[in-house]
């Protein structure tokens, strides 16, 4: 682990984040493993919120499918690990209304929570399954293409 993996491991602890995970991860019974840079992986989520393949609290990630499909998918978990840093950043539970404000926002403008979402373009939009404006609509949880189109922005600022 690096000195700033490590930074951001102590610092999602310190401020809430982590704990707020495997207290999540614990409450919907999933299994907790070490993974790669300080993250831990949390394998078969089972609750219907939120609708996607995989998410972050701190440090915690947790994935819909089993451990290994988080080593299958280094991509998704550089994104994932990308928004525990913004944890850190945002010093840990502050993320949460930050990131949904955020949604909201690129709902308004592209008709998805993602795609003009700041905390998800600087994780990696197509990493964590977000189409660009213009570009297929992808499900959140198998990641395939749904035929239909992401809307292009309604304007105003980037």
């Amino acid at each position: 682990m690096t000195s700033g993996q490590r930074l951001r491991q102590i610092a999602n602890m310190l401020n809430g984040s982590t704990l707020l995970g495997l207290l999540l991860a614990a409450c919907a019974r999933t299994s907790v493993s070490p993974g790669p840079r300080g993250l831990l992986i949390a394998s078969r989520y089972h609750w219907r919120l939120p609708l996607a393949a995989a998410f972050t609290v701190g440090n915690v990630v947790l994935f819909r499918a089993g451990p290994e499909f988080a080593r299958e998918n280094p991509a998704l978990l550089r994104h994932e690990e990308r928004h525990s840093t913004q944890y850190a950043c945002c010093l840990g539970l502050p993320f949460l209304p930050l990131y949904f404000l955020a949604a909201g926002w690129s709902l308004w403008r592209t008709g998805n929570p993602g795609s003009s979402n700041v905390f998800e373009l600087h994780a990696g939009l197509e990493a964590g399954g977000y189409p660009r404006p213009g570009m297929p609509l992808t499900n959140p949880r198998t990641g395939r293409r749904l035929g239909g189109f992401a809307p292009e922005h309604r304007g105003g600022l980037q």
